[in-house]
């Protein structure tokens, strides 16, 4: 049994702006071996606790709500609200409150987060025609001031929104076709999202609940898609992060084409990713072996593919893919075997016969704290404990 490749194991480091993984059989810190691309800069929580700009072509560690870091690995979104801190400027239209400009400390530790007082009428700064059926996914970060309140709002007719205690972590209030959630970003600040599952066209709005309340405000977007994604800072216009890819690690003599176990640990960002594929493969798609979440809810897929009919395919619904989920599978001349979090969900048996196997690719997104190539077969036992 022979450990051919590994990166990750739940430790990380940055070093000189770059995403670094550890390699526990020599104790020491190695770049990620993959071929990574993302042609913009893009944010990420650092191991400090705060957000932080890593810049074009580097990978992001992230380390919200994971103390051990993961690589993470998103599609391409767009921030469309222009003025993503600056609440004070003429871009937001003040609708019942004063905006105090720096007030005390934002997320990525400088002085920037603004006081947000209610005054009379809607309690909101707003930006008109933002919401629509494509912008729907709304996010603010919120701190408790005089209040613990915090609303985002589509507040155009028939909208509604989400309200949230941005001190005990809950959702207080949903209004018919929106979801909420909160993130947890330490020192009192939660980064609130309300969705609109609806897709209505509308007035984006950030505010509280009645006069002389106020709280903290910092870092505001709306994007497309189905799910948050990485803060995305704007001055002045819309800011797209452009997708990541991460590929090309190994070479024909790291994998076995007659048997092996690919073994990952991660998170996906929705329940219902699009297709996120984590494979083995020729560089092509004739030859590979793979896991992958698919655009059905919590489905974890797994595929041996070499060209011809009878390909073995498994498809197990997970209980939640957005949690981190143990996964591996084992593979061999016509045959998978497919376990998740301890235990063996499935077999599958066909005519595939992979071979070239010479590349290692990571998903289109996801939340990645390991993953493992083996290039024998273990047994059931062993990788029940790997993946327990």
């Amino acid at each position: 049994m022979a450990n051919t490749f590994k990166f990750g194991n739940g430790n990380w480091a940055v070093k000189d702006g770059y995403a670094l993984a550890y390699n526990d059989e020599n104790n020491n810190f190695k770049p990620l071996p993959f071929d990574f691309t993302r042609a913009s800069s893009a944010t990420t929580l650092n191991r400090q606790g705060l957000i932080e700009t890593v810049g074009s072509g580097k990978p992001r560690i992230d380390f919200l709500d994971n103390t051990s870091g993961h690589l993470l690995l998103e599609p391409s979104r767009t921030n469309n609200l222009q003025r993503s801190e600056e609440f004070e400027n003429s871009y937001w239209i003040n609708n019942g409150v004063t905006i105090t400009a720096n007030q005390t400390i934002s997320p990525d530790g400088n002085l920037t987060a603004d006081l947000l007082t209610g005054v009379s009428g809607g309690f909101a700064v707003v930006v008109f025609s933002t919401w629509s059926s494509t912008n729907k996914v709304a996010s603010c970060f919120a701190k408790k001031g005089s209040t613990n309140l915090f609303k985002i709002a589509n507040v155009s007719s028939g909208g509604g929104g989400v309200t949230f205690n941005v001190e005990s972590g809950i959702i207080t209030n949903t209004d018919s076709g929106f979801e909420g959630t909160m993130e947890d970003y330490g020192n009192g600040w939660y980064r609130c999202i309300a969705i609109d599952t609806l897709g209505r066209s509308g007035t984006f709005s950030l505010g509280v609940t009645a006069a002389s309340e106020s709280v903290y405000i910092w870092g505001a977007q709306l994007e497309a898609g189905s799910y948050a994604t990485s803060y995305i800072p704007t001055e002045g216009s819309s800011v797209t992060r452009v997708a990541e890819t991460a590929n090309g690690a190994g070479n024909s003599t790291v994998f076995n084409d007659s048997e092996g176990v690919l073994f990952l640990e991660a998170a996906m960002l929705s329940s219902n990713p699009n297709n996120s594929t984590f494979q083995i493969d020729d560089g092509t798609s004739t030859h590979r072996v793979r896991i992958r979440f698919t655009t059905t809810t919590n489905q974890i897929n797994g595929l041996l593919y070499s060209g011809v009919s009878g390909q073995p395919n498994i498809n197990y619904t997970a209980n939640d893919v957005t949690n981190q989920n143990k996964v591996a599978i084992r593979y061999q001349v016509g045959q998978i075997d497919l376990f998740v979090n301890g235990t063996k969900v499935g077999t599958s048996t066909g005519n595939a016969t992979p071979t070239g196997f010479d590349n290692l690719s990571l998903g289109t997104e996801g939340k990645v704290k390991d993953l493992k190539v083996y290039n024998t077969a273990l047994t059931d036992t062993e990788l029940q404990n790997l993946t327990s």
